[in-house]
């Protein structure tokens, strides 16, 4: 399975990015996706994920701002980030999941990632 990331870019505090992420190979095993983020000196964090079924999760330091989804037809993940924070600055990578689980986190972590592309809010 290949993840290929794209929407990426500079804005401005308060500003919009929606970001795509496009999966090919075996896709047929996988099932849950997500989107993870990690800032300079910090930790890879979770950001969002969702099941083939479209359960979704949010790290509470994005519920109410990011909405992720998931065109199964495309297989494409999408993760729409509103009122964006110079605290979201951050290289977000695509990730995805063969387990049966609904969701990504601790006891399911991704079995494919994609490369990373940067979002950088400016204050």
């Amino acid at each position: 399975v290949q993840l290929v990331e794209s929407g990426g870019g500079l804005v401005q505090a308060g500003g919009s990015l929606r970001l795509s992420c496009v999966a090919s190979g075996s896709i047929f095993s996988v099932n849950v996706m997500g989107w993870y983020r990690q800032a300079p000196g910090k930790e890879r964090e979770l950001v969002a994920s969702i099941s083939s079924g479209g359960i979704s999760n949010y790290a509470d330091s994005v519920k109410g701002r990011f909405t992720i989804s998931r065109d199964n037809a495309k297989n494409t993940v999408y993760l729409q980030m509103n009122s964006l924070k110079p605290a979201d600055t951050a290289v977000y990578y695509c990730a995805a999941s063969l387990s049966p689980a609904s969701e990504l986190g601790t006891t399911t972590t991704p079995d494919y990632w994609g490369q990373g592309t940067q979002v950088t809010v400016s204050s």
